[in-house]
Order: structure tokens, then C-alpha cells, then sequence
């Protein structure tokens, strides 16, 4: 083997190492205080009642160069806020949560159906009320940037997907015509771990 080929398979070699470097997945930490699930549900099929979680916290990790990624929130359910306490406090009861009994929701997924290097949906699980279904989110918007305190990378996303409340349990007001569909709509910020 002369040198140029020598010396080119050196170059080959660091190259490829160099990109499997920069192809590791990176983890991310939700900011709980710009990550908000909100949902959407019927009231008698004359209105909608919109409320929002609180309290999440969870972990992103993420490879670009390998299109992949996962995703893991909990979602404390006490935190339910409609801007109503009479019906927070109705929401957390026996009739609908029962947090005393379940106190947390957990969504476990993985990113998929990568589009210029970002994800445009989340595949997973939602485990809710002791229930577990699977349950497909549409990211509509996904960005990252560096963070201008922090120094890190920050990215941030807009998910929304749909789920059958009475599919976990969740059935209250059935009786009386509500519609059991609840749509979501969850704005989620995470900074990168150091």
C-alpha cells in the first residue's frame, strides 16, 4: 500500500469516528415551567371545556444523524387547572382522575418520520387512570437554539393529538351526550443536560 492510500484511509477512518461522534444522542431535561399539556373537552355538545397540566417533567433524547429519538413525560394529575377550582377540585375527585388513586400520567414514545433532520411525530403510549393505549402526536413545530442565559441548547416543540377518555376510563358525562374525545395540544421546552 503506497502512502496516498495509506493516507487516505487515515482520513476515511478519522472522518467516519468524527461523524459517529457527532451522531450521539443527546439528552434533553423538560423545563417544567414552559411545558404545558392543554386539552380540549366537549361540554354537552354545546361548548368546550379547556383546561391545562401544570406540573410535567420528563426526558428528551435525540440523534439527528441517526433520525431517532425518545421521549418520557409524567404528568402530575392534582395539577389539572380549567381557571375553575370548583371544577379542579371535581376533576381530581372519584368522578374523573381520582388522583388520590392515580396521581400520575406517564407518555413514553419515540420520535419518528424525521423531516430535514427534525421529528414530526411522536409514536407512544399513554398510561392513564391505570390504563395504558397507544396514542400517535403530530410535532407541527420543532426548533432548537442556543439558550441565551444557559449557554446550552434549548429546543422546543408543538404536539397535538387526540385520545378517547372513555377508552381509560374517563367516561363521566357519557350518560348525558358528551362527546368522549379529547383533543391536546402540548407546548414543550427542554434544555440540553450538561
Amino acid at each position: 500500500m503506497n502512502r496516498t492510500a495509506i493516507h487516505t484511509t487515515v482520513l476515511l477512518a478519522l472522518a467516519t469516528a468524527t461523524s459517529a461522534a457527532t451522531a450521539a444522542p443527546v439528552t434533553y431535561t423538560l423545563d417544567p415551567t414552559h411545558t404545558y399539556p392543554s386539552f380540549e373537552a366537549d361540554h354537552m355538545g354545546i361548548s368546550y371545556w379547556r383546561g391545562r397540566m401544570d406540573a410535567t417533567s420528563g426526558k428528551v433524547v435525540l440523534d439527528r444523524e441517526a433520525r431517532t429519538g425518545n421521549v418520557e413525560v409524567s404528568i402530575d394529575l392534582a395539577s389539572i387547572d380549567f381557571g375553575m377550582d370548583k371544577l379542579d377540585e371535581w376533576a381530581r375527585g372519584k368522578d374523573l382522575l381520582d388522583t388520590a388513586k392515580y396521581p400520575k400520567a406517564t407518555y413514553k414514545g419515540r420520535l419518528a418520520r424525521f423531516v430535514d433532520g427534525r421529528p414530526t411525530e411522536v409514536v407512544g403510549t399513554l398510561d392513564l387512570h391505570g390504563v395504558q393505549k397507544p396514542l400517535t402526536l403530530a410535532i407541527g413545530r420543532f426548533k432548537c437554539i442556543p439558550h441565551p442565559i444557559f449557554k446550552r441548547e434549548l429546543c422546543g416543540a408543538d404536539a397535538t393529538g387526540t385520545f378517547d377518555r372513555a377508552a381509560f376510563g374517563l367516561d363521566a358525562g357519557k350518560d348525558y351526550g358528551f362527546d368522549m374525545t379529547v383533543a391536546l395540544r402540548i407546548q414543550v421546552e427542554a434544555l440540553r443536560d450538561e
